[in-house]
Parts: C-alpha cells; sequence; structure tokens
C-alpha cells in the first residue's frame, strides 16, 4: 500500500528565509495563491492556437464596451469590468424578478504575461471578450550561433 503526499499549501514566510535572491518569485508565489483563492468570476479560457500566439476568451454578459477596460502594466494584463448601477437601479426598480441568475458586480482579473507577449487586440462579441496575444521575440534577444574557428598547428 502505497501513500501520496500532496502538497496543499505554502508556508511562504518560511520558505522565504532559506532563499536567497528568490524574493520576486516568492512574491510572485504569494500574489497567485491570494488571486486564485479570491474568486472565479468571471469565467475564462486560454487557448494556444500556435507556439507564438494565444487568445484569453472571457465571458462577460451584461457588459458592454462602455464598461469593460482591458490594459497591459508592465508584465500584466489587466481586465476589469464595472457595472453602471444608477441605471441597473433604474431600469429593475419596476421588474419584479423570479429568478436573478446574471451577475451583475464588477470585476478585476489579472494574467502575468511571459517576455515579450504583446497584446494583438481585444474583441467584444455575444458576450465574448477575445484578448488576442502575440509573444513577438526581437532579434537580439534570440539565441545565435557562434562560430568556431579552428588554427592548425602543425609544423
Amino acid at each position: 500500500m502505497t501513500k501520496t503526499l500532496t502538497l496543499r499549501s505554502f508556508d511562504i514566510p518560511t520558505l522565504n528565509k532559506f532563499g536567497i535572491g528568490f524574493d520576486n518569485m516568492f512574491d510572485e508565489l504569494m500574489r497567485v495563491s491570494a488571486q486564485q483563492g479570491s474568486t472565479n468570476y468571471p469565467p475564462y479560457d486560454i487557448v494556444q492556437i500556435n507556439d507564438d500566439e494565444y487568445m484569453i476568451s472571457v465571458a462577460v454578459a451584461g457588459f458592454g464596451h462602455d464598461n469593460l477596460s482591458v490594459t497591459k502594466d508592465k508584465k500584466f494584463l489587466i481586465i476589469e469590468g464595472k457595472h453602471s448601477r444608477e441605471n441597473v437601479e433604474n431600469e429593475d426598480s419596476s421588474a419584479k424578478y423570479l429568478h436573478k441568475g446574471i451577475s451583475e458586480r464588477s470585476f478585476r482579473r489579472e494574467f502575468q504575461l511571459a517576455d515579450h507577449v504583446e497584446i494583438s487586440n481585444a474583441h467584444l462579441e455575444l458576450g465574448i471578450l477575445s484578448i488576442h496575444l502575440k509573444r513577438e521575440i526581437p532579434e537580439e534577444a534570440k539565441p545565435k550561433a557562434i562560430a568556431i574557428t579552428y588554427t592548425s598547428d602543425l609544423k
């Protein structure tokens, strides 16, 4: 009978004292851990189109162009949706809901981007916000072959 050990949580402050120069990695682990536990709204998909292209699709039913924003801040893609409470309250004041299942809450979703990943475009259609990402590695960052010279000292 074998037992499987599963690591379910990290004690980041305890691990941090054993690593020198790993501060950014531990900070990132704490940020990701906090974000994952907070919410799963709105749902999203991440699709790899090819080696250098990706698409993130976010279900944003009820949000229009005027209450959505997509920004890139350094290495983060930030998607925000803000509902205008005044319009919702005025429209819904006379409505008698028998069931209200469409969420009308604001959200903020962050994705960390790899180096050299840029946002190609963002498109909203049928309640799905699609963000196309492309990795464009500059020539100076690509690996390059170094020629090996050979000298013969035979005389």
